[in-house]
Parts: C-alpha cells; structure tokens; sequence
C-alpha cells in the first residue's frame, strides 16, 4: 500500500492504545482496512480499482457526447483547427501594445524597414569577394519542338495527316493543322526523333517530312520503310511565314494540303543558316537540305519531264549519294 493511503487511513479511522498517559498506535492489520479494499485482495488493489473506474467513467462521458448530424446549419470547424490571431497595439494587456513587438525606434522598427538578407552591415559582402567562374550558354540555346515518330504515325493513323510524297512531303504548317502543335510552341524549329522502343515496328507507310532537324535513329527508322527526311533552317520570320499565313497570304487554300496559294504581299526570303550552324544543313548524315545530293534530288522532282539534261545528272547523283553514303560509314 502507498506510503500516503496508508496515513488518510489512519487519520480518518485511528485506531490508538492507552498506555500511561500517553496513547501508541497500534500496527495496522489488513482487518482495519474497509471491506470495499479487503473483499478481493489484503493489497491495495481494491483502491486503485476504485481511481481507475471513476478516471475510466469520466473519459466514458467524453467520449460518448451527441453525435450531431451533418447539416447546413451545423457546419463548423474542428476544435482547434482556427486559431485567433493576436492583434497588436491594443494596449499593455495584450502582450504587444505599444511597440507591438518590434522595439524600440531603429529601422526595423520602420514600416518597410526590412534589411536584404545578403546585408552584411555595410562590409564587402561575400558575393562581392568571390571571383567569377565559367560562362553560361543558357541565352544562345534553340530548344526546339520535339516530335516523336509514334506521334507522326499516330496523327496518320487518325487520317488528321497525310504521309506525303516526294514532291509534296510534310511541312511543318501541315503539323499544325493536324493539331500536333500551335503556332506558338515553336520557337526555333521542330526536331523528329525515334522515341521509345523501335520505331520501325510503329511506322506503317513511307513517310516524306521536312523538319528543322532530326535524329540518326528517327532517319534510318523513316528510310527504312521507303520515306525521306529533309533537314531544313527556319529562322524566325521564315517560321512565321510558314506557321502564321494570314499575315502574308490571303484565305484561298486551293490544293489538298490546305496550303495557302495567293499572296497578298511580298513574302521574304529564306534565309540561310547561320555559320555556325552550316556543317549541320551541309552534312548528309543529317540529311540537311544544302547538302548536293539533296539539292540534286529536289532538281529532279522540279524537272522530271526534262529527259534530255536529266541523263547526265543522274549519274552525277548516284556517285554524289554513294560517296556520302561511304564517307557516312
């Protein structure tokens, strides 16, 4: 039994022996416990039986409060789930009355008087001390639109686009007619590639494209199954010749590509690429459109029922493309 039950009991039930003038207690026995603690157990058992039903009952009355049923007019936050802001300047019982909590005059005391976390109190901060590093190219990238060659088929698959052919391939107006993109999703160009898995095992019919550039795998996937690939520069105002003709062209659109035919002003010049970016249109791997074999293969399409001067071209295209075919190998 605790030390303390022990002395209430003995204060509210003392039990004393006379002996002289004086009176001794006597031991206590289990005998002069009441019958509530005594009747299980000769231990204290019984009174901590007794605590713990009445701590029980009480979260027994917590617990099993009125369920209020979910209404209109008993919508309300839980308990503790808002907390009331402690206004300040409301006088010296509120805990930030007068200065509000900010002290005494100085400038943060000031509305607006926040210091720029790299302050360092008027020394050379150390963003200031330490030399600069590197250069950064991020201002000269050409992010271009990539288009995955799943895409491409998908949108022919859904009659939205035409395969093309050699004489009139897809261009990239004819991209976003099909609805593949907007006119202001292309920056500086579009590039094709492969994609995920094989991309042979998706195409299922020759397909004759110009794009801004395109990846080795998605060309040989194209030439695999009978198509072309062109390589073609667009800088801005040709990408906005192309994407956005109404500022150059009227509204007839006569052929089935639904290309506009009759301008209605001067239309600007393709430009050339720039420097640094020749080697790429020029390279057959790439199947850029400066390269002679290309410009040979347009030249043929553009003439074909001139017999007499295309003989010896030919040949001259063949050993052109087999050269640029060894030198790719």
């Amino acid at each position: 039994m605790p030390f303390r039950l022990a002395s209430k009991l003995v204060r509210f039930a003392p039990i004393r022996q006379s002996v002289g003038a004086t009176t001794v207690p006597r031991s206590i026995t289990a005998a002069h416990y009441p019958s509530c603690i005594t009747s299980n157990n000769s231990t204290a058992i019984g009174s901590t039986a007794l605590l713990s039903t009445s701590s029980n009952s009480q979260l027994e009355q917590k617990k099993s409060r009125t369920v209020v049923h979910l209404r209109l007019n008993t919508l309300r936050n839980n308990e503790g789930a808002i907390k009331k802001k402690r206004r300040i300047g409301r006088g010296i019982g509120s805990s930030k009355g007068k200065t509000s909590g900010r002290g005494h005059k100085g400038q943060k005391s000031r509305a607006g008087g926040a210091i720029h976390p790299l302050f360092e109190g008027g020394q050379t901060p150390l963003y200031k001390i330490l030399p600069k590093r590197g250069f950064n190219n991020k201002r000269h990238a050409n992010p271009m639109f990539p288009l995955n060659i799943e895409t491409l088929q998908h949108h022919i698959t859904m009659e939205r686009l035409h395969p093309g052919t050699p004489e009139k391939p897809i261009t990239l107006y004819d991209l976003q007619n099909a609805g593949i993109f907007k006119a202001n999703a292309v920056k500086y160009g579009v590039k094709l590639l492969a994609g995920k898995g094989n991309p042979t095992d998706v195409l299922q019919q020759p397909i004759f494209i110009n794009v801004s550039r395109a990846s080795t795998s998605a060309i040989q996937a194209i030439e695999t199954t009978g198509g072309q690939v062109t390589s073609v520069h667009y800088n801005k105002l040709a990408l906005r010749v192309l994407l956005r003709p109404q500022h150059y062209f009227g509204n007839d659109t006569n052929d089935q590509y639904q290309r506009v035919v009759v301008p209605t002003k001067p239309i600007p010049r393709q430009a050339r690429p720039p420097p640094k970016w020749q080697p790429y249109y020029t390279s057959w791997k790439n199947r850029g459109y400066l390269h002679p074999a290309i410009q040979l293969r347009q030249w043929f399409m553009n003439h074909q029922q001139d017999e007499t001067t295309t003989d010896d071209l030919e040949e001259r295209f063949q050993q052109l493309l087999q050269t640029a075919k060894s030198k790719e190998s």
